[in-house]
């Protein structure tokens, strides 16, 4: 995988389960799969952690204090999510080598455009109340893809804003299982790990498909331009509508 700290070789292994993790940052997503992991520990699984982040993380010392195989990839200059999905096989077959019957692949995202889901892959998308409210409409097809939405930090909010903020989450995903969890106790986790223990081993690798097209993002800036005016813009460029209210034209 380029630009992680693992190298690996395809092997002819069974295929372990796949659960995939995503969400915005600091929604708590580490914390609630730590208790996670340990829960499918306690039942013997064996598990081994994928960590996509942008430059660094800590985050893997965690996960590896849990006695679990743990791979880092860094995205640099691209999205995690985009890095995510080139490298997804060779992930499998990594999780495959360490002879694991389930990975987790945690993935940072940040655009909320992303979809990391992938068809027949169970999706985790967590989410916090402390955003806001609007947060389940503003990020896109990472919440409407979602196989079970994750609720964090709900014990620091009332209730009645809990209770609007799933309403939000089942207005534009109503296929979903919304839940809530709590990463510093752990509560809720042990469901979740039930709902991981439910899923199959992987069938297809190769021909797997996402659940929902990545954004578009080809310009001069993705390669490095760091100049700003319209002679220096190039590739896909969506230039602003002033008399439209969130109208866009392609130039």
């Amino acid at each position: 995988m380029k630009g992680t700290r693992y190298m690996t070789e395809n092997t002819t292994s069974n295929r372990p389960k796949a659960i995939i993790v995503a969400g915005p940052p600091a929604t708590g997503k580490t914390a609630v799969m730590l208790h996670v992991v340990q829960s499918l520990l306690r039942n013997e699984q064996k598990v081994a952690v994928v960590k996509v982040d942008c430059l660094e993380t800590e985050d893997d010392k965690k996960y590896a204090e849990l006695g679990v195989p743990v791979a880092i990839g860094l995205s640099n200059d691209i999205c995690p999510d985009h890095f995510y999905a080139v490298n997804f096989e060779e992930m499998i077959s990594w999780a495959e080598e360490k002879e694991s019957q389930i990975l987790v692949i945690e993935t940072a995202g940040l655009c909320h455009r992303c979809a990391p889901g992938i068809d027949g892959v169970l999706t985790f998308c967590v989410v916090d109340c402390l955003s806001s409210i609007k947060t389940p409409q503003k990020a896109g097809p990472v919440v409407t893809t979602s196989d079970v939405v994750i609720v964090t930090k709900g014990d620091m909010v009332s209730q009645a804003e809990r209770e609007v903020f799933k309403a939000r989450i089942r207005e534009i995903n109503p296929k979903a299982l919304i839940t809530e969890a709590n990463g510093l106790t752990g509560s809720g986790c042990e469901g979740l790990a039930a709902i991981v223990n439910q899923e199959s081993p992987l069938e297809e690798i190769s021909d797997s498909r996402l659940r929902y097209p990545m954004p578009t993002a080809i310009c001069s800036y993705c390669m490095g331009e760091k100049r700003l005016g319209n002679k220096h813009q190039h590739g896909v460029v969506y230039k602003m509508d002033f008399n439209t209210r969130g109208g866009g034209l392609y130039a």
